[in-house]
């Protein structure tokens, strides 16, 4: 299973709830879920922290699904 549908579906939620809240069109979303096309970085970036995860999760490179530590710059 796509890990996109896997963790909206933990949450309950569908794909118009995320597509409209990424401001894209639900058909646009069912085709990142099916991974017909490539998601944009700037949306997996705001995917990853609605969830509050990482994107590695998000992209099956870590199943550790809390987020990483946020970094201080000095």
């Amino acid at each position: 299973m796509n890990r996109l549908k896997e963790i909206r579906e933990d949450n309950d939620l569908y794909q118009k709830d995320i597509a409209e809240l990424i401001h894209i069109d639900q058909s646009n979303y069912s085709k990142y879920e099916l991974e017909k096309i490539n998601i944009p970085i700037e949306i997996l970036h705001k995917l990853a922290d609605y969830y509050n995860t990482s994107i590695d999760y998000l992209l099956y490179r870590t199943d550790v699904r809390k987020p990483y530590p946020k970094s201080i710059l000095k």
